[in-house]
């Protein structure tokens, strides 16, 4: 297997360029690395990491979305995920979860705010200028990332708990973007969960009519379609019947005659273990029908 070439884009040092490089390593033959540039969506300097397989490419993509309180370091550190995008040869995109500075606005609990963009464009002030991440993850960052990396234009998403909500919405809302979807413990049903319905209501206002954009159910319901949805749910998940109440999108997906595959494990939670577990998996799935599109 040939060694993967350093992949840096730009020395830290030099402000003038769109993408700083401001970590790499080698793993698995390829190179892991953590970037920055000024995302125009926002307003500010976004962190994204990166993992590009051995090999000169071009690559599939495969995103993956983050969860509450996470950067854009939880995945690409606890989920050993690059193993298998090596193997596959699939490069391995993830964003940070919110817009960050001092200057950003911000709540002092964990589910709203920084750590907490819920890949939503915000209409409600004070969030409405920089927590635009629906338009971020779906139109500027994939340009950079073309721009600097080996990547083909084929795509597939995926996410863990609010990052596996923005998958979802991000694929039905988008028909054709992105090749295939799954999901770690997403919030499938925001608008009726009280993760969901404090963010909603903070960033989008009162009227519910406009969260159903951002709501899985809502949208199959009004006829959004996906070829086909993968999810994993651990069944010793502590927000499993509060928070994620995956069931309610198994049985939509069944009345609205989706093709959707809902695997329930006993004993595991909402962590990273559960993630590392199966991520494998996932990442096959994904490597699967990249190759079937090309």
């Amino acid at each position: 297997m040939r060694a993967a070439p350093h992949v840096g884009v730009t020395p830290a040092a030099a402000v003038t360029v769109a993408v700083e490089t401001l970590s790499e390593q080698r793993c698995f033959g390829g190179v892991q690395g953590v970037y920055r540039h000024a995302a125009a969506m926002t307003g500010t300097p976004m962190n994204f990491g990166v993992f590009v397989p051995p090999g000169e490419g071009p690559f599939p993509v495969l995103w993956f979305l983050a969860g509450l309180t996470c950067t854009e370091q939880n995945f690409i550190t606890k989920s050993g995920m690059q193993h298998y995008a090596a193997r596959h040869n699939v490069i391995v995109v993830v964003p940070d979860t919110s817009p960050r500075g001092n200057n950003v606005p911000d709540a002092d609990s964990y589910d709203l705010g920084q750590g907490a963009g819920f890949y939503l464009n915000a209409t409600e002030q004070p969030w409405n200028v920089h927590y635009r991440m629906y338009d971020y993850i779906l139109r500027e960052l994939p340009d950079v990332v073309m721009n600097h990396f080996p990547a083909t234009a084929r795509k597939s998403i995926s996410g863990h708990s609010m990052g596996g909500l923005g998958a979802l919405v991000l694929a039905l809302r988008n028909p054709g973007e992105y090749v295939s979807v799954s999901a770690f413990s997403p919030i499938v049903s925001p608008s009726q969960v009280p993760w969901g319905q404090q963010a909603f209501s903070a960033y989008l206002g009162e009227n519910r009519k406009t969260w159903e954009a951002y709501d899985p159910v809502s949208l199959i319901l009004q006829g959004e379609k996906l070829p086909e949805i993968f999810i994993d749910q651990g069944l010793s998940d502590a927000f499993y019947e509060e928070q994620l109440r995956t069931k309610i999108l198994e049985r939509v997906c069944n009345e609205m005659n989706l093709n959707a595959s809902f695997r329930y494990h006993t004993g595991y939670d909402h962590s990273y273990y559960f993630i590392s577990s199966f991520i494998g998996e996932h990442i096959a799935y994904h490597a699967n029908r990249l190759r079937l599109s090309a």
